[in-house]
């Protein structure tokens, strides 16, 4: 019933832009409209890591510290977040997951209750 679905990813050029996004479906439309969005990632040998997050009721964005500007999240139409990551970089490489929470928002995961399957997303010279 409840799926969460990135779109995008794949292998990308180091110095490039990615952009992947992430659709929600199955919730009713009064559970939507307070969703929190986030995106994490996971690269070989490293924790998960909090990468942005987003509230659909606050509008209020969140970004994890090691990014230094080049990742932006936000809505588009259709129950749908972006996740933008710029200046792509070898330390980028990892799978990206994208999740939902119910009860507030921030990169701490266990406050996301739905997760995706998650997408590779593989950043080579």
């Amino acid at each position: 019933q409840v799926r969460i679905a990135e779109i995008g990813g794949g292998s990308v050029q180091t110095g490039g832009s990615l952009r992947l996004s992430c659709k929600a479906s199955g919730f009713t439309p009064r559970v939507a409209a307070y969703l929190c969005m986030g995106w994490f990632r996971q690269a070989p040998g490293k924790e998960r890591e909090g990468v942005a997050a987003f509230s659909y009721d606050t509008r209020l964005k969140f970004y994890g510290d090691s990014f230094d500007g080049r990742v932006t999240i936000g809505p588009e139409a259709g129950n749908t977040i972006y996740l933008e990551i710029d200046n792509l970089k070898e330390e980028d490489t990892a799978t990206y997951v994208c999740a939902a929470s119910r009860h507030g928002c921030s990169l701490n995961p266990a406050q996301f209750t739905d997760w995706g399957q998650g997408t590779q997303v593989t950043v080579s010279s």
